[in-house]
């Protein structure tokens, strides 16, 4: 099937979402989140996020097929993320699409949230990005990623051994008295701070790491430092702690993953996952791959954080390659790497 109508959706964590896409066209994009019940927590309660999702599902979807101008009757297939994500908000999304897939009588593809951020970049191209080094970069991951094929061969170069980059933009975030999330909060104050005002610590680049830790990454030592940071200096500028700490970040994950693509001959980077959305991540990937000679691939920012258009753009492409769903009553795995990229 060269271009298939598909619907993806997307629990994964605090966003209800829904996706169609036909072939590599992206026709609707819904999402509902819940994040607004979650700041007072100062982070995302999985009962919270589960039970949000059983409100705005039937919502949302009839939005986007609204959207997309199409009926339930015409979908070719549904995508739905199994895994990794919240085990309880992921199993809304599978029963939801499994409902639909029984009732309807449409195949139903079980697919990798982590693969589904490379894949949103699909959407709008025609171009074969393969093979490609991907940096995903989202509040629970972030890893480098050996893209051979996107919809069937996708390997871990390396990953986070603490916290993912996300995760630290909270915790520091909640440091400088910031609102959640952290990621956007801190871009917003570092735009007013000095990027080198502070020279923050960068985990594993040291040559010791780099024998054991070559593409992985590391930011505990760094939110420690920026802890001490604000504990040593009360008189601190926080537009520059949020930048320094910013900085360090952004410079880290871009060095991995620009040595990644040189030393694998890849001529691609794809940048993808929540925190791709950073202006200055952003900004310093597009410098840096120049001057390697290397071409960014990188999502609008409002595809970037989770979507249900980037489950139903890794669902196409598989549904093109001739793949077979997954079967009826498969489970969701809260847990689950890239060893999964659709569930059997």
């Amino acid at each position: 099937m060269s271009e298939p109508l598909v619907l993806g959706i997307e629990t994964s964590c605090d966003e209800t979402a829904v996706g169609i896409v036909r072939g590599r066209t992206l026709l609707a994009n819904v999402i509902s989140s819940s994040v607004e019940q979650h700041a007072r927590f100062g982070g995302v309660v999985p009962e919270i996020a589960s039970r949000a999702h059983l409100e705005a599902m039937q919502s949302v979807i009839a939005q986007a097929i609204k959207e997309a101008k199409v009926s339930l009757s015409d979908i070719d297939a549904f995508g739905v993320t199994a895994g990794p994500g919240l085990i309880g908000a992921l199993l809304v999304g599978t029963s939801a699409a499994s409902g639909l897939s029984l009732a309807l009588d449409k195949p139903l593809y079980g697919v990798n949230h982590l693969s589904s951020h490379l894949a949103v970049d699909a959407l709008g191209s025609d171009v074969d990005l393969e093979p490609a080094i991907g940096l995903l970069v989202s509040g629970g991951h972030s890893s480098i990623l050996k893209v051979a094929d996107l919809a069937s061969d996708v390997e871990v170069l390396g990953s986070t051994i603490d916290d993912a980059a996300g995760e630290a933009f909270d915790k520091i975030a909640r440091l400088l008295a910031l609102d959640f999330p952290g990621g956007p909060a801190i871009d917003r104050l570092a735009q007013a701070g000095n990027p080198t005002a502070i020279d923050f610590p960068r985990g594993l680049t040291h040559a010791n790491d780099r024998e054991e830790h070559l593409y992985d990454f590391s930011f505990s030592g760094l939110k420690t430092a920026v802890s001490r940071y604000l504990q040593q200096t009360p008189a601190a500028i926080r537009a520059d702690v949020a930048a320094s700490f910013q900085e360090a970040v952004v410079d880290v994950l871009l060095t991995k993953a620009i040595a990644a693509a040189l030393a694998y001959g890849c001529e691609s980077l794809i940048l993808a996952g929540g925190v791709a959305a950073n202006s200055r991540l952003r900004a310093q990937a597009l410098l840096r791959t120049e001057e390697a000679g290397i071409r960014l691939r990188t999502p609008p920012a409002a595809l970037c954080t989770d979507n249900g258009a980037m489950v139903a753009a890794l669902t196409s492409l598989m549904v093109q390659a001739g793949q077979a769903g997954s079967p009826v009553g498969f489970g969701a795995d809260s847990s689950s790497g890239l060893e999964r990229l659709l569930w059997r």
